[in-house]
């Protein structure tokens, strides 16, 4: 019996002293004095969640330890074809598409499309053999085509041949790319300017290049898809006001900062962001007012003047020179170079701190060649015919008042578009029609800023008015005016915005040929919804 009873005892003992060991090692340890006492503190008051804590940690070791790609090696269990089985399931087998077909309205949309056979300007000659009066391409100043800069372009490239072959940080920068942003720069009277070698990139770049994850940006409802894209990479708070509501900006702001105080949050970085000119509509935004907000709630100013750049102000400044407004207000200066001086391209302009800080965390500067030699070239000779001639935008301007003249009296047209706009949007006024009116309800409650979308925002049919517009274009097209249906990425962008015919105004036409433009439109507005009636 003391043989059994000694074998006990060294027993015992061994396993004292080996928890003594594990314990003292344990304790050594970092952390494991935390360890101890909770686990402690969690048995004396609940024994069994020590249990299942103990179980779940088990459990945790097995399922890491266990092989993640153990099967049935012995195949028991798989189904066995032959040679001949295989080959018939894979032809009949067949992927999914990668993109759905295109719908016959689609089919057709793109088959409408004119096709213009040689250089692009403010008459150009279609593929029909069709002369036409060219009021849909982007050249206000009629610089497309310019002898000057087209003589500027050959000698650039008999130099510096096409293309730059690397990103500007990387062997893509070359003196005619300086010299074009120091020419931005001066024209628009900033510290400094970058350039972008395409234009719907600029935008999208700049954004998340300084707005990042808790940074706060309020923006305005009616935004372009290149600055929508821009807030979805920033991955930034966004806050959405009215469509050019200043009121309604201020609300959002003052919100803004109430939240704030109401959490005790910290101070972030605060963007207010919109456009000069509205893409979607022509409407102008009010840049004193905002001016005056962002300095009021401290907030940064970005302003996309891609429409506004080269088509406003005495000179094409922009809605700076147009208000009277220094450039150094706004923070981040955004423009076209394709669209203002019928180049290719955009920039940003402003503080030497803005433009460096582009130069090594703007994707698409960073990642993307630089632009052509010639193309800059043309947009510094664009600047420089700017510059010593004002009244090509007087010319632009006069055009612009003598289309209006014609349009804002036809019963069946609407224009959203400020009346110092180059690019005039006219959509299907419903009251004419034998159809409900899309007028919206008066609002009846102030819009959730969370939300892109507007609580009233107006109901209509875009299939209808897409197809009563197109039907507008191709009259037009006969009758030797080339105009075109606003496109727009229905489904992707995060407004719906209203179909619409938008004219791009030019300097490039004569007051008369403007006259006659305006009055076939009008006649085939008239015609094509005469027939609604």
């Amino acid at each position: 019996m003391s043989s059994p009873s000694q074998s006990l005892e060294l027993f015992f003992k061994f396993l004292s002293r080996s928890y003594a060991t594990i314990e003292t090692n344990f304790y050594k340890l970092p952390g494991s004095a935390v360890v101890a006492r909770y686990v402690r503190s969690s048995h004396q008051n609940d024994p069994g969640r020590t249990l299942l804590e103990v179980i779940l940690v088990i459990f945790a070791i097995r399922t890491l330890l266990q092989s993640r790609t153990r099967g049935d090696q012995s195949g028991k269990h798989f189904i066995q074809f032959d040679e001949k089985e295989i080959d018939d399931l894979v032809d009949e087998w067949s992927p999914e598409p990668l993109a759905q077909t295109l719908s016959p309205e689609e089919q057709a949309d793109l088959a409408s499309v004119p096709v213009i056979a040689g250089p692009t300007g403010p008459k150009p000659r279609l593929s029909s053999g069709k002369t036409v009066i060219n009021l849909a391409s982007y050249n206000f100043t009629g610089l497309a085509g310019n002898e000057t800069i087209k003589a500027s372009t050959i000698e650039t490239l008999k130099k510096y041949g096409l293309g730059s072959c690397g990103p500007p940080g990387f062997y893509g920068m070359q003196d005619v790319h300086m010299r074009l942003e120091q020419d931005i720069a001066d024209f628009l009277g900033t510290e400094a300017a970058i350039i972008y070698s395409q234009a719907f990139s600029t935008i999208s770049s700049v954004i998340p290049a300084f707005c990042k994850r808790g940074d706060i940006i309020v923006a305005d409802r009616g935004i372009n898809f290149a600055i929508q894209k821009g807030l979805q990479i920033s991955r930034c708070t966004v806050r959405w006001y009215d469509h050019n509501d200043m009121e309604s900006l201020e609300r959002v702001l003052d919100s803004v900062e109430k939240e704030r105080r109401k959490r005790r949050g910290p101070l972030t970085r605060r963007f207010i962001v919109t456009e000069g000119i509205f893409d979607h509509d022509g409407q102008m935004s009010d840049l004193p007012k905002l001016v005056e907000l962002k300095k009021k709630y401290k907030y940064r100013l970005i302003l996309d003047e891609s429409v506004s750049f080269g088509s406003v102000g005495r000179t094409g400044r922009g809605l700076t020179e147009l208000y009277n407004v220094a450039a150094s207000e706004v923070d981040m200066l955004v423009g076209s170079i394709a669209t203002g001086l019928s180049s290719c391209g955009g920039f940003c302009a402003g503080s030497n701190v803005v433009v460096n800080h582009q130069r090594i965390n703007g994707t698409a500067f960073v990642f993307s060649a630089s632009m052509p030699a010639l193309m800059t070239v043309a947009a510094s000779e664009g600047i420089n015919i700017l510059r010593n001639t004002p009244s090509i935008l007087s010319t632009l301007h006069e055009n612009v008042r003598a289309v209006r003249a014609i349009l804002d009296r036809v019963d069946c047209i609407t224009i959203p578009s400020h009346p110092a706009s180059a690019v005039i949007h006219l959509q299907v006024r419903w009251q004419t029609l034998q159809l409900p009116s899309s007028a919206p309800a008066p609002p009846a409650k102030l819009s959730n800023p969370l939300s892109a979308k507007s609580r009233d925002e107006p109901q209509f049919n875009i299939q209808l008015e897409e197809k009563l517009l197109q039907d507008i274009v191709e009259e037009a097209l006969t009758q030797g005016v080339m105009v075109t249906r606003a496109k727009r990425l229905r489904g992707q962008e995060l407004t719906e915005v209203r179909p619409s015919i938008r004219l791009a105004l030019t300097a490039a036409l004569s007051k008369k040929d403007c006259e006659k433009a305006a009055n076939v439109i009008k006649a085939a507005f008239v015609k094509v919804v005469g027939k609604r009636r």
